[in-house]
């Protein structure tokens, strides 16, 4: 079997491998094998197919982890786009752990107060959403 196939068959097994585990890293190694067969097609040396697939497969997932990095959204990206933000809520009561439970959307809720809020009853706003609990600020 000569280098040409070999490249090919470990291209068809990095891709199948990509599909069992689903990162795209290993389709960036594919694609680093295919550009070392294309070396090996074109008569080139092992040492250059070998250059050629950690050229093409490194930079390829280096590509990849940057792109992905800055795909990602921060916990307060996702906060800023919460549509009950800035909404209001009346508590009736606080309890002696500072949280109540309000009602908001049709929903009972357990409401905390956020840091620096003293626990009065009244109108509070929503100020951030942590977990399954609604954190308040006085109005």
């Amino acid at each position: 079997m000569g280098d040409t196939t070999m490249w090919w068959v470990l291209a068809g097994v990095l891709v199948a491998l990509e599909l069992l585990t689903g990162t795209f890293y290993l389709l960036m190694l594919s694609l680093g094998a295919v550009a070392a067969a294309l070396a090996a097609l074109a008569g080139y040396g092992l040492n250059t197919q070998l250059v050629a697939a950690a050229m093409v497969g490194g930079l390829g997932a280096v590509l990849l982890g940057q792109w992905r990095k800055r795909q990602t959204t921060t916990p307060q990206e996702v906060q800023d786009q919460h549509l009950d933000l800035g909404a209001t809520v009346q508590v009736d009561a606080w309890d002696a752990h500072d949280s109540a439970q309000v009602k908001h959307r049709g929903a009972a809720w357990t409401a905390v107060l956020a840091p620096g809020q003293t626990a009065t009853p009244g109108v509070y706003r929503i100020q951030a959403i942590a977990g399954n609990r609604l954190v308040l600020e006085k109005i």
